[in-house]
């Protein structure tokens, strides 16, 4: 059973095309675009707390990042990539002009303030928007999608790999075969999730003609995560011969849907869908749950 509770919080200001992450006990929020279309470049922090009688409760507040932080942004990718940091990249910055920049946040140990620094990598993977980021590893972040300065949709792979002083993009290669008549896969929109098994989980989004999808698409980059990637070895030439697979899935199946939400819980076997868009519509706020059992999605 699925209970909602609604937060009463005063900040920060209302947005979309944020980003907000899962750091330990806290949520990052980062950026994000208001009514009139103005970019934010502000970074919070929420602290959640359980209490027995009252429920859960949410407190904001404004990140000390001092006069280093990204430029302001929306439509853009974040995800946690250590228990004190979170990596952005891309996104439409200031005139609608789309962005090609990485940057990471490291927040101090007791929370009090964070520190932006920008990642400069060549190559790097080319400026756009609403395209993923997906913690793979300890080390390890892929980016896949989104739509480029042209406005084209993309279907490219990125990985990057971060250590201590050291980091670098690198692009995967990978060919596609045996794809059914009518099925595009590069896509924006869409939701990447990691699964049970090391493999990259995408659903929905859309595609060049804006057609929004229902589809289910799994790239096997188990053996990506557990190669020792040194960085004497890296290159740009590696290739994932036929590791895209689309999915058949049994029973009720979420409508086509982009710009929707998300999340595997710890076990990686459960997959929850929120919201989106249908038709230039919002979708009806219902949460659909979904279990991955083999090779089948099943709800439950």
């Amino acid at each position: 059973m699925l209970k909602w509770q609604k937060i009463q919080t005063g900040t920060p200001s209302g947005r979309f095309g944020h980003t907000c992450v899962v750091i330990e006990n806290y949520l990052v929020l980062f950026g994000g675009i208001n009514e009139r279309g103005d970019r934010h470049s502000d970074t919070w922090l929420g602290q959640v707390s359980l209490h027995e009688n009252l429920g859960i409760s949410l407190s904001w507040q404004l990140l000390d990042v001092g006069s280093t932080s990204p430029p302001p942004r929306g439509a853009h990718a974040a995800c946690c990539i250590s228990s004190r940091k979170m990596v952005i990249h891309g996104g439409i910055g200031l005139n609608g002009v789309r962005l090609d920049d990485t940057w990471i946040i490291e927040l101090s140990e007791n929370q009090c303030y964070g520190t932006w620094r920008k990642i400069v990598s060549h190559p790097s993977p080319p400026a756009r928007s609403g395209h993923s980021l997906t913690c793979i590893s300890e080390t390890q972040t892929i980016l896949f999608g989104g739509r480029g300065l042209g406005y084209e949709v993309l279907n490219d792979i990125w990985v990057l790999h971060v250590t201590e002083g050291y980091s670098k993009w690198v692009q995967i290669f990978y060919e596609l075969q045996n794809i059914p008549a009518g099925v595009s896969l590069p896509r924006v929109g869409h939701s990447a999730t990691s699964i049970i098994g090391g493999r990259l989980l995408i659903h929905g989004g859309e595609d060049s003609l804006r057609h929004r999808k229902d589809d289910f698409w799994v790239l096997d980059i188990s053996h990506i995560s557990l190669e020792k990637m040194h960085p004497a070895r890296l290159n740009s030439k590696r290739m994932l011969a036929n590791k895209w697979r689309r999915l058949k899935h049994e029973g009720y199946k979420p409508g086509c849907r982009s710009f929707h939400r998300a999340c595997v819980d710890d076990s990686g076997r459960y997959l929850y869908v929120f919201g989106g868009m249908v038709d230039g519509l919002l979708q009806p706020a219902e949460p659909v749950g979904l279990r991955f059992d083999g090779e089948l999605f099943l709800v439950e």
